[in-house]
């Protein structure tokens, strides 16, 4: 049997200590939904539309920024994160962006089991690309 992982590693500064403790509850709460507890009534729809995907850690930690998160996860979760860093966006940096990169990986070598992607996330706009839809692209006739 093989262990199958998609990595990534993210910093998102944030403008006070106030927007921090905000985006600190909000993946509390969003990581109590997942394990069955009801969500608030004001937690953003956009989240609560890909919580199966929430498979990230938030921490608050940023080098760049005193009042930072850093995001990771060895299990996938990228659509949700992007959910989040919009959110984010939209609440305290409208014209700001994060890009981030991610890798799929395996611990037996498997055909299907390597590659990754990247995303630009805005607060209008989520673009991701991913190696293997490239490849495909760009191989066929």
């Amino acid at each position: 049997m093989a262990d199958y992982f998609t990595n990534f590693s993210v910093a998102l500064s944030l403008p006070n200590e106030a927007a921090q403790a905000y985006a600190l509850e909000l993946a509390h709460q969003a990581d109590q939904g997942r394990q069955e507890e009801p969500l608030p009534e004001n937690f953003p729809q956009a989240l609560a539309d890909v919580l199966e995907d929430w498979n990230f850690e938030t921490e608050a930690d940023d080098p760049a920024s005193e009042h930072g998160l850093w995001l990771h996860s060895y299990n996938g979760g990228v659509d949700a994160l992007c959910a989040f860093l919009q959110h984010l966006l939209q609440k305290y940096d409208p014209s700001g962006r994060v890009t981030f990169e991610w890798s799929h990986d395996c611990s037996k070598p498997r055909l299907d089991a390597y590659g990754g992607g990247a995303a630009i996330v805005t607060a209008q706009e989520i673009k991701t690309m991913n190696t293997g839809q490239w490849l495909a692209e760009h191989t066929t006739p």
